[in-house]
């Protein structure tokens, strides 16, 4: 379709509000003042080291509430999030994770019924290096309560599993900038066109292949992954000789946002499951602003999210920063490493410890 004829991101909202008559439009308002916020970080992405953009936070001594070091762009993308939704009268708060706790909305600006939680860059550690990284984005209701006191938020009223997401999705700052959305009525893909600065849509009804040929883990922490973790890689990587009886390809590029939007494209299997590194924490990504989004993206796609053992979107969150560990993708493959989690582990005969005639063998 010629670009001129594709609709913006505005058009496919008002699309999308016309079939809910009743919709009073602040939830179309707040997705484009989301969509702003990704402009004005695609536009610092794109001018680097040329913007001053390059390198970490304070000296490398800023850290966030997880305890990692904050690049420049971590902080500059936070506080553009904040101030392209904090002004329209959409959100009762926010929460990101480069804050310690919820954020307020100022008390000059008027209070809504969503909330908003985000990475404002994840994959920040490509930044130096220029390899894509990106944003991720999902938006709650505010409990009832909130709306009706107009009362700050607390970390207790972000505590929603992931079923309970109205929209969420991710901006991609790589050769071209996207946004890829969910309202809960499929996926779609919008390129931002720079002459225009509007984001068209370019990839209607994204979908998922079922089946994959290649998966994305970091292999490095081999030593520390769980027994089913251990056998699906190692199938994979028997190749046609092994079990699986084909080949696979092994991808890592250390930003969920690009490991997630290959998938989206051309399938695949991404893998940051709970291992033994850090007995303290149960997996790597954060809940709330990481996994729920995008396995409510990849799960509307057509494919699959989970933590290895159950979907994604029906863990109850206990903390604003809560850890775990996430598998998405194509559902096929994932669906076979949740049956790898829940069969007994194999154990050789010659380990007679836990062998199944018990350590008293005849």
């Amino acid at each position: 379709m010629p670009l001129s004829q594709r609709s913006t991101l505005t058009q496919f909202l008002i699309e999308e509000r016309r079939r809910h008559p009743d919709a009073s439009g602040d939830f179309n308002a707040l997705i484009l003042d989301v969509a702003l916020a990704c402009k004005a970080i695609a536009r610092s992405v794109a001018f680097g080291a040329l913007g001053d953009m390059l390198g970490n936070h304070g000296g490398g001594d800023s850290v966030n509430v997880q305890g990692e070091t904050q690049k420049k762009l971590d902080v500059v993308s936070n506080e553009m999030f904040l101030r392209a939704n904090e002004w329209g009268g959409h959100l009762a708060g926010m929460a990101s994770e480069e804050m310690d706790g919820p954020y307020h909305i100022p008390r000059q600006f008027p209070r809504g019924k969503y909330l908003l939680v985000f990475d404002p860059l994840d994959g920040s550690s490509n930044i130096d290096v220029n390899v894509s990284v990106g944003s991720i984005f999902s938006i709650l209701r505010a409990p009832q309560a909130v709306v009706d006191s107009g009362r700050d938020v607390t970390e207790a009223d972000f505590l929603q599993a992931g079923a309970q997401q109205v929209a969420a999705g991710y901006a991609l700052y790589g050769p071209t900038t996207m946004l890829v959305l969910t309202v809960g009525t499929g996926v779609y893909g919008f390129t931002l066109d720079p002459s225009l600065g509007e984001f068209k849509l370019t990839h209607p009804h994204i979908q998922i292949p079922a089946d994959t040929q290649e998966f994305a883990i970091n292999a490095s922490n081999s030593r520390f992954w769980e027994a089913p973790v251990k056998r699906y890689v190692d199938e994979c990587l028997a190749g046609k000789a092994g079990p699986r009886g084909k080949d696979f390809n092994m991808r890592w590029i250390a930003s969920m946002v690009a490991e997630a939007h290959r998938i989206l494209m051309r399938g695949g299997v991404f893998m940051y499951p709970r291992d033994t590194k850090d007995p303290s924490k149960p997996g790597r990504l954060r809940l709330l602003y990481e996994a729920n989004p995008i396995a409510m993206v990849v799960e509307q796609a057509g494919g699959r999210a989970s933590t290895g053992r159950v979907p994604m979107l029906t863990v109850p969150p206990t903390g604003l920063h809560q850890r775990i560990g996430l598998v998405f993708g194509s559902r096929h493959e994932v669906e076979r490493i949740e049956r790898y989690h829940a069969e007994p582990v194999q154990v050789p005969d010659d380990t007679p410890l836990f062998a199944k005639r018990s350590l008293f063998r005849d």
